[in-house]
């Protein structure tokens, strides 16, 4: 099965050639030869009996990663908390207004039996 694969990583890499290497790390570039890889790939161990994907398919795929992706990386986020002047109010009220509304149905259920 590893022998069928290499010739899914070339043609990626033929056709990862019309992609200028500054925009490797754009997915948006090179979906549809990304897509036309995968599929070869499941294609190909598939035809051969395996399922896929599976750990020989999972380490060539992750091969051609290391090939053409290994100067992406990926932003992320780092999230802080809101300023005490935002976060206090977004903590009180839903506190004050559970309060509340206990005492309105505590009270309302009291008056109740009063009446009755």
């Amino acid at each position: 099965m590893l022998a069928m694969l290499p010739h899914c990583g070339q043609t990626f890499a033929e056709r990862m050639k019309k992609v200028e290497v500054w925009k490797w790390c754009n997915l948006s570039e090179f979906i549809v030869y990304y897509e036309s890889f995968t599929n070869c790939t499941e294609v190909e161990t598939n035809v051969v009996g395996c399922y896929w994907p599976n750990p020989l398919a999972e380490s060539f795929i992750a091969g051609v990663h290391r090939r053409f992706f290994q100067n992406c990386s990926v932003d992320r986020q780092h999230w802080q908390d809101p300023p005490d002047e935002i976060l206090i109010p977004l903590i009180a009220v839903p506190i004050l207004l559970t309060i509340a509304m206990t005492g309105v149905v505590v009270w309302r259920s009291k008056r109740t039996d009063q009446v009755v």
